[in-house]
This record gives C-alpha cells, structure tokens and sequence, in this order.
C-alpha cells in the first residue's frame, strides 16, 4: 500500500524555483532514500511534502488525501513525521519532558510508542531520563528528536539528514534504529548523502539533482552503479 504519493511537485522560495516536478513515492513499511550533493534540493522536497514552505504546486497525497497546501500542524496531526536535520530538542527541558512535547494518542495503522518502548530502542536516552536536553550531545539531541516525532506515533517519517555531524558510534545506532523501525511497520523517507548509511537501511533510492529527480531504483542497485554514483554523488 503507497502512503505517500508526490506527484510534480515544484516549489520555490521568493522568485527562485527549487523543485521541478518532483515525482515520488514510500509504500507501508518501506525505508526510500532521497539522495544527492548538497543543495540538489532534498531538504527542499521534505519540508514542501510538510507544509513549511509558503509556495509550492502539485499533488501530495498521503493515505490517499491531498494535504499539499495544508498547515503543517494538520499534517502532523494525519500521521506523518517529520525530524528535521537541525535537532529541535527543547534545551531546558529533560528527556522526559521532551518526549511529553510530542505525545498524541495511538493511531490506527501505526506503530504504538511509549518511553519504555523507546528506550529499548535507544538505551543511551533510558540512562538520561532527567538531563536536559542542552546538556546532551549532538547524536543523543538527534536520538532525541527522533524519539519525540515517534511519541506522536505517524505512519511514517521524513527523516533530514539523521547521520550529518554524529559520531561513527551514533551512525551505526542510527541505522540500527531505523531497521528496527522498519520491523515494526513503520514507513520512512529519508533524506541522507552518507552512502553506506543509505545502503544498509533503504528498500529503494531516489537521486536528485538540480530540483529533480535524475534516478531512481533498488538501493542495493544503485550503491552498486559505479557510473551513477560518480554522475549523482560524486563518490
């Protein structure tokens, strides 16, 4: 079953256009990589599917309704996630308070996430429950952030960029957490210019280049095609 379906989806910012009939989609259960160089659009493209840029056209359709042009907040509120490559934790509040920000109640068709059931996932934050969030490292402020869009139980999740800056350690953590994801059910986008990351955790890719999309297939293909990899990503 499709989840999320893009279908040209161009968006801009002020008079410069970014996107270019972007055209995508994520089944129930599947990891899709959106992959390509810095500035290739794929930031862009994720917070255009979550309604925070305030001009885009085309069809986004999620559980089969239209939510391009929706607030934000509405979106969230239907089951999709969305952690941001800037790790918005709240500093002065704890881990706990932290993941009470961002409860809401179980969703038909979704994975049901507690704290316990989280800190299974990620033992690091189990051992910080009380600490605040300014007090925490760039990858447990990014375990963090995952974990609160969780509370909110979605169908799936726009992951931006999870391994950018983390420690090797963290990376590893990371991709194992989203295999166990995965394993529950739960579908994910995810944004990422770390190759290897990519391959361990993604079904399929989608290359992006310029504000469009230049490839697409199996990930296991694609991390296999030395003349892509050169042309897209440089590596």
């Amino acid at each position: 079953m499709t989840l999320l379906k893009v279908d040209a989806l161009n968006a801009f910012y002020g008079r410069a256009q970014i996107l270019f009939d972007v055209g995508f989609e994520v089944g129930r259960g599947e990891v899709v990589a959106l992959m390509g160089r810095n500035g290739a659009g794929k930031s862009t493209t994720m917070k255009a599917v979550m309604g925070l840029l305030p001009r885009i056209a085309g069809t986004v359709s999620f559980m089969d309704e239209n939510i391009a042009g929706m607030a934000p907040y509405r979106i969230a509120r239907k089951g999709l996630g969305y952690v941001p490559e800037d790790r918005r934790v709240f500093g002065d509040l704890t881990v706990m308070e932290n993941l009470d920000t961002g409860r809401q109640p179980p969703r038909e068709g979704a994975p049901s996430w507690t704290p316990e059931k989280l800190f299974r996932v990620f033992p690091n934050l189990g051992e910080m429950r009380e600490r605040r969030a300014s007090r925490m490292s760039g990858g447990e402020q990014q375990m963090l952030t995952v974990s609160r869009t969780l509370m909110g139980n979605p169908r799936l999740v726009l992951l931006d960029e999870p391994s950018e800056g983390v420690a090797p350690v963290i990376v590893e953590q990371m991709a194992d957490m989203i295999l166990e994801l995965k394993r529950e059910g739960l579908a994910i986008l995810l944004s990422e210019q770390n190759l290897h990351f990519a391959e361990l955790v993604s079904d399929r890719v989608y290359v992006l280049e310029k504000g469009q999309i230049r490839y697409e297939g199996a990930m296991n293909a694609f991390a296999h095609d030395d003349a892509a990899r050169r042309e897209f990503l440089g590596v």
